[in-house]
């Protein structure tokens, strides 16, 4: 059977290599940092969850490149959550927390820009959050690292600027779950397979971003992302 039209997959450029990550889905963790928890209503350990965003909801950034977002309609709050980013290379189904990071391929810098005005009226609603979350250019995301080179990164500041104002300020050492627990919690849900990206959550500091805003991001030990809202 041959496809009707062709699709195109969104593809993620890798550091020191000429091919490109190919996107399969987006899985995002909600609230794995305490002080972010508490400001969003949360509190404690809590179990974690999730939500997706399309695959093609991804803006691959190249490295020492600025990405250009342009600000998304129906919104007049769009809000920046800066995050480190998982980059799956091997499936699989109920994975140990012991052996998760066996099925990483490597660790990316990515925002997850939220229609929060909307998310607000959904949550009230009760209703899912995919037009808050899931728009068109939703999950920037920079040059992938490949473990085999970094390793993986469990502490480190992670923090972002907006027109060169710090923002978010926060230490991978302070995610409630980590990488390893999250990819085994997670493939409880899904099998996980090559190509899948998981956003880890995002410190405190969260808030609106307008056009012509320049957003500069860093994870310690995986890299960086720079941004304007056009």
């Amino acid at each position: 059977m041959q496809p009707l039209f062709p699709l195109a997959v969104p593809l993620i450029p890798i550091a020191g290599n000429d091919h490109g990550f190919p996107v399969r889905r987006i899985y995002c963790v909600a609230r794995n940092y305490a002080e972010h928890a508490r400001e969003m209503g949360g509190s404690g350990r809590e179990a974690p969850f999730f939500f997706s965003k399309p695959a093609d909801a991804v803006l691959a950034v190249p490295a020492a490149a600025v990405g250009r977002m342009a600000y998304p309609p129906m919104t007049a709050d769009l809000h920046h959550e800066l995050e480190m980013v998982v980059a799956i290379g091997r499936g699989g189904r109920n994975i140990d927390a012991a052996t998760a990071l066996d099925h990483v391929f490597g660790y990316a810098v990515g925002l997850d820009m939220t229609r929060r005005d909307l998310q607000a009226d959904l949550k009230k609603l009760g209703r899912p959050w995919d037009v808050a979350k899931g728009f068109d250019q939703s999950a920037p995301i920079g040059a992938i690292q490949p473990a085999a080179v970094i390793g993986h990164p469990q502490r480190g500041v992670i923090r972002l600027e907006v027109n060169g104002v710090e923002r978010q300020h926060g230490d991978l050492a302070d995610m409630i779950w980590s990488v390893a627990e999250i990819v085994a919690t997670l493939s409880e849900f899904y099998a996980l397979q090559a190509g899948d990206l998981v956003f880890t959550g995002t410190p405190a500091g969260v808030g609106p971003v307008q056009r012509g805003d320049r957003l500069d991001g860093s994870v310690a030990g995986v890299g960086s992302l720079a941004l304007t809202i056009e």
